[in-house]
């Protein structure tokens, strides 16, 4: 396996992004490699300071970078000789199996979209989170930012994408599928949520279990929770705050401590061609270890493959 990583990436690169792609190799099978995207004599420069041979590692040498605050379709298409654009090619043409990155997000789902592409029959991808239970396992939320407007048959397919995830990766058997909404009622919500709910009950297609409120997000009667990628970002962001505020305040508790992003490194966008991860950018190097980790799961897990067989 190959496993292509933007070393460019992220508020910290290259010095934490090369130390987390040091710890990764450290922690992956002996027949798994990793390609490092960047400009070559800054990647060297690290490796130096480490002192760890340079072939421990394929390195891609690109010339530019795509900044954070850049405009993502423009800056994929301007740039092709950035860590991101030419990851994307070098994905494209099967010269890596997964590819990882903690820079733009935009860009990335841009390269995505135009590069490998959405799997024949996803209406949209989507970007999906673990959030932490009471009860040492995780729920798969999504969308989490990628689709702010979405139609129900949307929400249905992330029910599908959602559930595939939580089986093949997070190794759930039969993972609860649920609906985010005010209400538990099926009449609850705005005509998005009640539209939705119609199509999935009854459905044969994943293990629907009904409406979840917000106040039982974090507790094990769901796997998988489905919602649009305004709210899930709420969510997203309401969880992390949460986490700081903990942290602020001095509080010991193993169970908040899970909400660190640093243990989870990254996530999946789901229902491309080929296995893309995206970061935090703010990660450090537990974090980015943890994401190329991650990349290796989800080829490891033929997710791709398995989405692929369900829509057929």
């Amino acid at each position: 396996m190959r496993i292509g990583f933007d070393i460019m990436g992220g508020d910290y690169a290259p010095q934490k992004t090369i130390h987390g792609a040091i710890l990764a190799l450290n922690e992956l099978p002996v027949d798994t490699e990793i390609a490092l995207f960047g400009r070559e004599v800054e990647i060297l420069s690290e490796l130096k300071k480490h002192q760890l041979s340079v072939d421990k590692f394929t390195i891609v040498d690109c010339s530019d970078i795509i900044e954070m605050g850049e405009h993502p379709t423009k800056a994929f298409k301007t740039k092709p000789d950035s860590s991101i654009s030419k990851g994307f090619a070098y994905l494209a043409k099967g010269e890596i199996d997964g590819f990882a990155s903690a820079g733009n997000t935009g860009a990335m789902f841009v390269g995505g979209f135009y590069s490998v592409k959405a799997i024949t029959g996803i209406l949209r991808p989507a970007i999906s989170t673990l959030i932490p239970r009471e009860d040492g396992g995780v729920t798969v939320l999504l969308d989490v930012g990628a689709n702010a407007d979405c139609k129900p048959d949307v929400l249905y397919q992330f029910g599908i994408l959602g559930s595939l995830f939580s089986k093949y990766v997070c190794g759930i058997k039969n993972p609860k599928v649920g609906l985010l909404n005010l209400g538990e009622e099926k009449t609850k919500g705005n005509l998005l949520t009640q539209a939705t709910y119609q199509m999935m009950e009854n459905n044969s297609d994943f293990n629907f279990t009904g409406n979840i409120e917000g106040r039982n997000i974090f507790d094990s009667q769901t796997d998988v929770i489905v919602c649009d990628g305004f709210t899930g970002n709420i969510v997203l962001k309401e969880a992390e705050a949460f986490y700081n505020l903990i942290t602020k305040r001095g509080i010991e508790d193993d169970y908040f401590k899970r909400f660190n992003y640093e243990n989870y490194g990254g996530t999946p966008i789901l229902g491309l061609n080929k296995s893309v991860i995206i970061g935090h950018g703010i990660s450090n190097e537990i974090a980015i270890k943890n994401m190329i980790i991650l990349t290796k799961d989800v080829v490891e897990a033929n997710l791709i493959d398995k989405i692929k067989e369900t829509l057929n």
